[in-house]
Parts: C-alpha cells; structure tokens; sequence
C-alpha cells in the first residue's frame, strides 16, 4: 500500500472514529452525577451505551490502523458482518505489530467494553480513564495535516 493509500484509509477510519467518540461523549452527558463527590454516575443505561459507542469507535480505529499495515480482515457476508473478527483477532494482529497498541486496546476493552457495557458501571474514574486512552487510540490513525 502506498503512502498516498494508507493517508487515504487513515482519514476516513479517523473520521469515523471521532465521530463515534463525539457520540459517545454526548451521550455520556445524559447519565448525570451523583453524590457530592461525583464519582459516580446517576444513570448506568447512558453509561452502557456511551460505552458501547466508544468501544466500537476504537474498533474503527484500530481496524484503520491495521489495514494501513497490510493486514486482511474477512470478507463480510450479506449482511455487511465480518465473520472471524473478535478481540482476539485484533490482539492476535496487533501481537505482531505493536505492544503498545495491544496494550491500550485491552486497557479499552476492559473499562469501555466488559465494565461499562456489559457491567453498567457507573464508576466515573473508570469510564474516563477508558474514554482518554479511546481517544489517545484514535488519535494514532489520525492523517498527517489533520489539526
């Protein structure tokens, strides 16, 4: 893949990302605080699909990132699913790419993906904690010239 090609992937895996990471954020906005100490969310349904949302963007980005290195994903079904692709494909790639990356996206899956969507935490240190290395993920496959 050329130069040319990867920043072409890149921009529009970006795009998509942010957009995802925008949403999330404002959904995140509807869950509301509790406590004098806001620590804690008041309404986990908002959190769980703020969460969700979040997640499946650094999916996008990371599948960007992968792609801009050659790697071949499985082709969809009639559906638009990817059969085959689970976390454990994308760790299995990301093995031989990049530990640093791998890292981050199990730090993501496990305070974006298993506590705030499937366990509806309502931690607010967990969720940003998830959010910030989201967006530090998506900011990888950002193209070059994109302020």
């Amino acid at each position: 893949m050329t130069r040319e090609e990867q920043e072409k992937v890149k921009s529009k895996g970006y795009a998509l990302a942010m957009r995802y990471l925008n949403n999330a954020k404002d959904v995140l906005r509807n869950a509301g605080r509790e406590g004098d100490d806001d620590m804690a969310f008041k309404d986990t349904k908002y959190v769980s699909s703020a969460s969700g949302i979040a997640y499946r963007g650094v999916l996008f980005a990371v599948r960007t990132w992968l792609e801009s290195k050659d790697v071949k994903f499985p082709e969809a079904d009639a559906r638009g699913m990817n059969k085959g692709i689970s976390i454990d494909f994308y760790r299995r790639h990301l093995t031989k790419h990049d530990k640093k990356l791998l890292r981050d996206l199990n730090l993501v899956y496990n305070d974006l993906h298993l506590s705030g969507y499937y366990d509806c935490t309502n931690s607010v240190s967990t969720i940003n904690a998830g959010l910030k290395i989201a967006k530090d993920i998506i900011e990888r496959v950002k193209p070059q010239g994109v302020a």
